[in-house]
């Protein structure tokens, strides 16, 4: 009886996939997400034998094709590459859930994790952390910040700053990064937090200024800036982190084959630059570690909702 168990076990095993599997980004195209999707997708093509396809399907915050995803068949079939806000912020956000990420969505591995960076118009006087603060409580409360949007980390992330600084200080949402960016650059907003691989062009440039970056340690990419914990704002981290999950209920053997798949496509040169392009650290990592970090960032930014009063409305 064992032995045929562990012939079909791995019959099972060797025969996914067997046809084209549906990678659903839940983001319009040329986002973000799509810098880990599309050099996974050909990775997992090239080790697996059977095309990978990417399908953008955006609206509401990334929840419009997570919820497709959540939905189709347990069978490795259909697949989601996605920042975290649809995983672990837009629960405590949105009123109407159609989905529990926890519940509804088995985790494969986390892709990218990006350290996020406050950078200030050089019209702003302060040159580090606490010179800002300083600055922005001296203006009682006249004081914005851009994100790239509602929900994003980049939003959550100002709050963050907001609540343990204890500022009065305004959300200004933009659709998306470039447009926000464009803003801080021509002085109509003084503050921004972004994701490390938008803005560290712009920084480079000498348009705005680096004030601290939201890693563990200071990024490669820029070596002069320093982290929140340096600055005084002890234990304070943060990221833009971008996931590949599967539909709950999909069978280990296949969850195992598309960790192992995507882990080997993470070793490649072509990752690596992206990793270095995007300021991103390592973080291959199995299926169990990958739902213990996104059970933690889960609670984290519930928090941090509850703390701001943050809304998207």
């Amino acid at each position: 009886g064992i032995l045929a168990l562990a012939a079909s076990a791995a019959f099972a095993q060797s025969s996914y996939p067997t046809k084209p599997v549906n990678v659903i980004v839940p983001w319009p195209p040329g986002g973000p997400s799509d810098i880990a999707a599309r050099p996974l997708a050909k990775g997992l093509q090239d080790e697996l034998k059977q095309p990978f396809v990417i399908d953008n399907r955006g609206g509401a915050g990334g929840n419009i094709g997570t919820a497709m995803v959540t939905k189709a068949a347990p069978d490795g079939y259909t697949l989601l590459v996605t920042s975290s806000a649809p995983i672990v912020i837009n629960q405590s956000l949105y009123k109407d859930m159609t989905f529990k990420s926890e519940t509804d969505l088995a985790p494969i591995t986390n892709l990218l994790r990006v350290p996020l960076i406050v950078a200030v118009h050089p019209s702003v006087p302060a040159k580090n952390l606490q010179e800002l603060i300083a600055w922005i409580k001296a203006q009682n409360g006249k004081v914005q910040f851009a994100s790239a949007g509602n929900g994003t980390p980049q939003h959550l992330t100002g709050e963050l700053f907001k609540t343990q600084a204890k500022l009065d200080i305004t959300h200004v949402p933009y659709k998306g990064s470039a447009p926000a960016i464009a803003d801080l650059i021509g002085g109509h907003v003084p503050i921004m937090f972004d994701s490390a691989i938008a803005i560290i062009p712009q920084i480079k440039a000498g348009k705005v200024r680096a004030i601290a970056i939201t890693s563990a340690k200071r990024s490669a990419s820029l070596p002069d800036v320093p982290t929140f914990d340096e600055s005084g704002m002890k234990g304070f981290e943060s990221y833009a982190w971008y996931g590949f999950f599967a539909p709950a209920k999909t069978p280990p053997d296949v969850i195992a084959k598309l960790n192992a798949a995507a882990l080997k496509t993470m070793k490649t040169p072509e990752w690596q630059k992206i990793l270095a392009d995007t300021g991103s650290e390592n973080v291959g990592e199995t299926p169990e570690q990958f739902a213990a970090f996104t059970r933690a960032e889960a609670a984290k930014w519930a928090k941090v909702v509850k703390e701001s009063g943050a809304t998207i409305d």
